[in-house]
């Protein structure tokens, strides 16, 4: 059972057991993978404030090509998301981020582009704190959608054509209110958040009906 170490994000924990927990996490290497933390709901344990909800850590696990699960030995916190979470706001966005990226990420497929945007986007907020809220959750809607394949042809505005282009050729920090504000990007807005809709009902309906035929 080979050692591993890897930069990851956590989406996703929940309980297991007694005093366990599963986690979904998305390693820069790896891509989506599922894992159990053992004792990690015990007062005294080796993750600490490493399992919360998009902390960006190190993680060490074993993994084995017959289990789906991996075994969680412990981790180290590069930055934590907690410092965002006394704004309602972006406690919101943040709910939102992760739960689009445990929808639409395979598991066990690396997308290092999909790890950096995540990387990107929540060092922006934390740089920013209570700034460009909206131009970040766009910026993340977009990339999101477009890593993923899943972006068919923009049919929305002129201006919020424009703004998708842009933001296909600039990183989120340099995207300021300014050049494109939220009535100019929220016809775009809309229209991601639809497509990303769709596309986490679609795998959440035709999944099962896959499994049942």
């Amino acid at each position: 059972m080979p050692a591993r170490v890897s930069e990851a994000i956590v989406l996703r924990a929940y309980p297991f057991r007694e005093a366990d927990l599963v986690v979904s996490f998305l390693a820069r290497d790896a891509g989506k993978l599922r894992g159990v933390a053992r004792g990690a709901r015990r007062p005294k344990n080796r993750f600490g404030a490493g399992l919360e909800r998009l902390s960006y850590i190190r993680m060490f696990y074993f993994q084995r090509e017959s289990r789906e699960l991996v075994s969680l030995d412990s981790c180290e916190l590069i930055a934590s998301q907690l410092g965002l979470v006394s704004d309602y706001a972006t406690g919101v966005a943040l709910d939102y981020m992760a739960e689009v990226s445990e929808q639409l990420m395979p598991a066990a497929e690396p997308n290092e582009r999909f790890f950096r945007l995540l990387v990107a986007v929540l060092e922006f907020l934390r740089m920013r704190p209570g700034q460009g809220l909206w131009q970040a959750v766009t910026y993340f809607s977009y990339w999101a959608v477009r890593l993923s394949g899943f972006l068919p042809e923009l049919k929305v505005s002129p201006a919020s054509r424009a703004v998708a282009e842009e933001m296909s050729h600039a990183r989120i920090d340099q995207l300021t209110s300014t050049e494109w504000g939220k009535h100019r990007a929220a016809d775009l807005r809309r229209f991601l958040v639809r497509t990303i809709e769709e596309q986490i009902e679609r795998r959440l309906v035709t999944a099962p009906l896959l499994e049942a035929v």
